[in-house]
């Protein structure tokens, strides 16, 4: 895993065509993520910003540091209200679908000790790196912290 420094190099992310995806899905989580992660992450987004679209279709992205996470593919900005008292954070879908990403990874990595929830918890870190650099860190942190 690469360190948090400022001297590594930045996390790229890839689109995943949808013809991949199930390769993808089987690759970094077996059955999981259709039957838990991905659900998890579409009712987190919904309970987050009262503007979701629960029709939206979902982007998937890779990281180049092995990381995963899923976004809205929509181009509105959502506005996030989170458990955490934050109320009024506007987020792209992107930053949305990291933040509901980062929600779900920590939530299933405290879910015993098997493989998944260590799964989780791998993928919790590789995300939050990426997103350390992201271009809406300031709010991404808000509605996380």
């Amino acid at each position: 895993m690469n360190d948090f420094n400022e001297k590594s190099a930045p996390t790229t992310r890839e689109l995943v065509p949808e013809d991949q995806r199930v390769a993808v899905a089987t690759s970094l989580f077996g059955v999981w993520l259709d039957l838990k992660l991905e659900p998890a992450i579409w009712q987190i987004s919904e309970r987050l910003a009262r503007n979701y679209d629960q029709a939206a279709f979902f982007n998937w992205y890779i990281l180049s540091n092995s990381g995963f996470y899923m976004a809205p593919d929509e181009e509105e900005v959502f506005e996030v209200s989170s458990e955490n008292y934050c109320s009024g954070t506007f987020l792209s879908a992107d930053a949305l679908g990291i933040v509901s990403s980062l929600y779900a990874f920590s939530h299933f990595s405290h879910s015993g000790d098997w493989e998944f929830p260590k799964t989780c918890a791998q993928h919790f870190q590789l995300l939050l790196h990426y997103a350390l650099r992201h271009r809406e860190w300031v709010a991404i942190e808000r509605a996380l912290f």
